[in-house]
Formats: structure tokens, sequence, C-alpha cells
């Protein structure tokens, strides 16, 4: 934007300079001298209030500031804070004027150190209860209240007046935001849109010195910085489970599980006996990979405890483990009930193949008069599918980790609403 004159005039309050940068589109100015409100939309400037009525603001961002926003250049010319009431609580946001002679006005709102810019709406979006509908997009209700104008400087395309009230309504669909305005007689209503900037962002882009006012809590229609890479994170996510169940069907295929050894035992527990005994050997061919050793019983209100031992014939190294079963039933009160179960099975992983056999020591209460039937069965190389789900919730961590906290940023941001405590626009106002 080039340089352009600006119309000089005097105050009738108190003679100071004015210079309007807005031109004829500014229909109010406060005197920078004594802070008399002008209504300054003819050349004979008239006095609408005389006093500010508070301390002179230095506004952050200094009126003149010039800079480029969505690739257009714009100057600020006004300055105001404006201010609302929640149960008891005072809070002031401040809003800035920006100008340019092609473009017309824009708005940077700024509180707690979050900023958006603000264009007024030319058409009305669709109001449903709590929601509004604008080009498609939802936007929910997030806050409502009365806001009072409590400090101006600089210039205004409206006819502006301290202490002058609105009823206010925001709705957001991050990072947007749609305002609607009511003036207190209910006869007029301004809509507005704006999208969230952060204090860096306005900093650099009107080339302000030091660093802006850092951030404060979460702001109505802040972004979240989860809610972008969520989705893409469980499609991948989605993409590793394919993967391995894709490994897992064909672990299936060359794992076959062939069973090895299989054969049936007889054990009565008596004082006196040795109740060890060695299986007959078995081959374990192929490459090095588990063995499963599984034991089915018919234990009836008793418990075993099995020693084994997988010893290699050649070189006598043992593998060694242990399995306890126990099965109890009976009839209660409320029912039948079980208790316990009468098979286990063992998995030993990384076992080279070559000839072993098994050496099997039993163990049960010696005054038990049970006899134990029971059949042990040896296969080789079993797919577990628990490593599929063990990997499986390992890379859903991640996902879940940035689900949780997306959600925990919506819950923090919605924290602050009074959505619920202040009426929606009718369908009628709008």
């Amino acid at each position: 934007m080039s340089a352009l004159k600006v119309a000089s005039l005097h105050c009738p309050n108190c003679g100071g300079s004015l210079q309007l940068r807005g031109f004829a589109h500014t229909l109010s100015a406060a005197c920078p001298f004594c802070g008399a409100i002008l209504d300054t939309s003819t050349r004979l400037f008239q006095v609408v209030q005389t006093s500010q009525q508070r301390q002179p603001i230095a506004p952050p961002v200094p009126l003149g500031s010039r800079g480029k926003i969505d690739s257009v250049e714009w100057e600020v010319i006004g300055f105001q804070v404006r201010s609302t009431s929640s149960e008891g609580v005072q809070y002031e946001w401040r809003e800035y004027v920006l100008f340019n002679p092609y473009r017309g006005f824009r708005y940077l709102t700024e509180y707690d150190g979050h900023w958006n810019f603000v264009r007024t709406l030319a058409r009305l979006p669709e109001v449903s209860g709590s929601a509004v509908r604008l080009d498609g997009k939802l936007f929910r209700l997030f806050q409502g209240g009365v806001a009072t104008t409590s400090y101006v400087c600089g210039e205004f395309p409206w006819r502006l007046q301290l202490n002058e009230a609105v009823t206010y309504h925001d709705y957001v669909a991050a990072p947007e935001i749609l305002s609607a305005e009511q003036t207190s007689n209910g006869e007029e209503i301004t809509w507005s849109w704006g999208h969230y900037m952060t204090g860096q962002q306005v900093w650099q882009a009107l080339h302000l010195k030091g660093a802006p006012p850092r951030p404060s809590g979460i702001a109505a229609n802040q972004p979240s910085p989860y809610k972008g890479s969520l989705s893409g994170l469980w499609a991948l996510y989605a993409w590793f489970l394919l993967v391995l169940a894709c490994l897992m069907v064909l672990s299936s295929i060359f794992l076959s599980g062939e069973r090895v050894f299989e054969n049936s035992y007889e054990f009565v527990p008596r004082a006196g006996i040795e109740p060890s005994f060695v299986t007959d050997p078995f081959e374990l061919h192929g490459q090095t990979s588990n063995v499963q050793v599984n034991v089915d019983t018919d234990l009836e209100n008793d418990w075993t405890y099995l020693n084994f031992a997988l010893i290699d014939v050649n070189s006598g190294h043992a593998y060694n483990f242990g399995r306890q079963l126990s099965f109890y039933e009976g009839n209660a009160s409320d029912g039948h009930w079980k208790e316990g179960s009468k098979r286990d099975s063992v998995k030993l992983s990384s076992i080279p193949p070559g000839k072993y056999y098994l050496r099997v020591d039993p163990e049960m209460d010696k005054t038990s008069k049970s006899v134990m039937h029971y059949r042990i069965e040896v296969r080789r190389g079993v797919v577990s599918w628990s490593y599929f789900f063990i990997a499986a919730i390992l890379l859903g961590i991640p996902p879940a980790i940035k689900t949780w906290r997306t959600f925990g940023f919506e819950r923090a941001r919605w924290r602050d609403s009074n959505n619920s405590g202040f009426p929606a626009l009718s369908r009628g106002t709008a």
C-alpha cells in the first residue's frame, strides 16, 4: 500500500490537530489530546462524548503500523478495549481497526495473547439453535454475553460511543470463528468471520519490534496441535496392522505347527514310587524355531505339577520348565461353579533342530486317591498370535496417546465456554 495523504482537521473540543487515515470511511474518531469522541461523518466535527473516563492506554500494536496479512497491506488506524462480565468476573480484550483504501476495513482482536484476523460478513449464516452454518461448515456456540466499550483511540468506521453495550455470540469451528453483535435495541445485528493467528504471526506481518504478549490458556478457536495429524496416524496404524496380519498368515503357512510327539500316560500318587520317566526320542526338523508342549489331563477337584526337561540327545543340553494345573468344581447357593483348567501349554523359543526327548516328573498330593490320566503333545514351529496382539497394542500406543491429548485439548477449550448459560440467537433474530 503506497503512502497516502491524510486529512488534517481539528478537534472542536480542544483544538488539537487530527489526522484521518480512513478518509470519508471514518465515521468516528477519538481525539488523542483530550480523549473526546467525535462524529467525523461530516467536515464539521461534532463532539459525541467529552471524556474517556480512564487513563490513556498505549496500544501494544501502535496506530500507524503497517504490514501484509493475507497478501494485502493494512494500516492500523483504530484501537478499542472491550469487556464483559461472567459470574462476577470482568474480562477484557482488545480490538484493532485495519484499513486499506482498496479493500476497506478489517480487524484484529486479541485476548490473553491469542489473535484473530476478522472481517464483516456480507450475508447471514444459517442459524439453527445453538449452532450456525456458513459455506457448509458447522460452527458451535462457544459463548455469549454483553460487551461494553471502555476505551478507544484512533478512527472507526461506525458511530462510536463509550460504554456502548452490545449483545454478542461467538460460534467456533477451529481455527475459524463467527461472531454476531446485536445492538441494545435489537434492531441491528452484525456478523463477522475471523481466523486464528499467533502473536508471532501478527508481529512479523506488521513488522513490530520486541515480542508479542505470551498466550495464556486455550483460545476459543485455537487450532489443536494434535488434531491435524490424528487421522493420518490412525491410518498409518491400520496399515501396520494389515502388514502384521499378512506376516502372521505367511508365518502360519510356513510354520505349520508339525506334531513331532504325542503319547498318553497315567500317574498314581503313591509314596516310595519314583514318578519321573523319559519319553521316546523325537526329531525336530528344519530351522531353529519354537517348540510347544501341550498337556491335557482328566483332573477332577485336584491339582498336579509337571516338571519337564527337553533334552538334546547328542549334547545333553536340557531346557527345564514346569506347569501347574488344577481343576475344581462344585455347587453353591448361586449355582454351579468351576475353577482352573485341565489343559495347559508352554512354548519354548529358539530350539535348534536335532533329536530330543522329554524327562517328565509329575507331582500330586500323596494322600490323593485320584489316578490322573494325561496326554503330552509336542509341536514344532507353532505360530504365536500373542505376538501379533502385543505388537498391535504397542503400535497403538502413539495414536492412542495423541487421541487422548486431542480430546484433552478440546475438553480444556470447552471448559471455558458458557454456551449452556447464555441463550443462542433465535432463528427469527438472524
